[in-house]
């Protein structure tokens, strides 16, 4: 089977390392897969590096192919030359299955696949969505646009994927496709490394510095818009200066880094936040390891990753209630549970996580065996063949 992902941008990311474990597993099942993404830019990192040096058992490769205007933001101009881009790559590759991920590679993508065959069922066309692009922090007209946008491309889909319930739920109710055109497919990740990072929680504190006793919440996100840091700050700062064995551990680079930093020094907690800057997703696990709880305050997500991996690494979970979260962090059972913007319920949990030592591991090690079997990157794999070859067996009945 010859497969081709479009991606926006192949940056560290939720979605983009879904992609990317997509790709790798396909090309160790035997499958000719190429990768098409725009310009890779910014503070954010990439993923570029680890697809280039991929190889599987049997030396196949993942084909990477550049989309030279494709870019996140709205742009006419360009968005025209990138649907262009996917046009002709599409019709020289001639792949069985187009599968799209985010928002513009997705409309883009399927519009060019349907063009380019799709609408014949020559080919199959397969979006997943990673989170939607339209919530209620958005200007309205964007909104609406995102909207038209993804009804649209919905028309051009012959399967859309989704990464929990929660999005197929939004989707729908925003009139985007009909129910029999949805699968949910958990985001695969590699279990292993988050079970055993090959560190203890005493080698992992080691390395950041951190005192046995200091109590860590920690982060791993972008310093970006609508990830919480800034919840955070307002809702445990004053706390913290009060008690200084706590200690957040912000894991993460972004265009909002200079900015939080900058909050960090006025609230006098420069000796508190410990940030990594930006690093590999092979590093995430031992640094996992290191807290004593995840906090993951995002007002914006599809299946936040960062929440099973913590869970994974026996590390109990603080989330606001929103989109896929409750999926994964079951309320006082693997971790907290809180509405979206609530500092007082977000510090009172936070507080109740300190207290609580002995119920705090019991939540880590009950979430641990659930997300074993929920998020195996096997069962990803699998679920998407399925959909794959569900779709080409319509095909070759017209």
């Amino acid at each position: 089977m010859r497969i081709l992902h479009i991606s926006t941008r192949l940056i560290l990311g939720g979605s983009q390392e879904n992609t990317v474990l997509s790709c790798e597993g396909q090309a160790r099942a035997g499958h000719e897969v190429h990768l098409a993404f725009g310009p890779i830019y910014g503070p954010e990192g990439s993923l570029l590096d680890r697809v280039e040096h991929f190889r599987a058992p049997d030396g196949q490769r993942i084909t990477t192919h550049i989309l030279s205007h494709m870019v996140r933001e709205l742009a006419p101009v360009k968005d025209c030359k990138a649907y262009g881009e996917c046009r002709r790559l599409i019709a020289r590759l001639d792949p069985d299955i187009v599968h799209t991920h985010s928002s513009k590679a997705g409309i883009l993508g399927r519009a060019a696949g349907w063009a380019e065959g799709g609408r014949l069922h020559r080919r199959g066309i397969v979006h997943t969505i990673h989170g939607l692009p339209f919530h209620p922090y958005e200007k309205g007209w964007r909104n609406l646009i995102y909207i038209k946008a993804e009804r649209f491309a919905a028309r051009r889909s012959h399967h859309i994927i989704t990464v929990c319930d929660a999005m197929r739920d939004q989707a729908l109710a925003a009139g985007i496709g009909t129910p029999d055109l949805y699968t949910t497919v958990y985001s695969g990740m590699e279990t292993q490394r988050f079970l055993d990072p090959g560190v203890t929680r005493e080698q992992a504190r080691q390395r950041l510095n951190i005192e046995p006793a200091d109590f860590i919440i920690g982060t791993v996100a972008r310093l970006a818009e609508l990830k919480g840091h800034d919840d955070l700050l307002d809702a445990i700062g004053p706390v913290m200066r009060e008690r200084r064995q706590w200690k957040m551990l912000w894991v993460g680079d972004g265009w909002w880094r200079e900015r939080l930093l900058g909050r960090v020094r006025e609230l006098g907690l420069e000796n508190q936040v410990i940030t990594t800057g930006l690093v590999a997703p092979e590093q995430v696990a031992e640094l996992m390891r290191a807290m004593d709880v995840l906090v993951h305050p995002s007002y914006r997500e599809g299946l936040p990753r960062t929440v099973p991996q913590a869970l994974l690494s026996d590390v109990p979970v603080v989330v606001y209630n929103l989109d896929g979260a409750p999926e994964v962090c079951i309320e006082r059972q693997t971790g907290r549970l809180i509405p979206a913007g609530n500092l007082a319920a977000l510090r009172e949990a936070i507080e109740w996580m300190a207290a609580h030592p002995t119920e705090r591991a019991a939540m880590a090690a009950l979430g641990r065996e659930r997300c074993r079997a929920q998020f195996s990157l096997e069962k990803m794999i699998a679920d998407l063949h399925a959909v794959y070859e569900r779709i080409l067996a319509e095909r070759r009945s017209r």
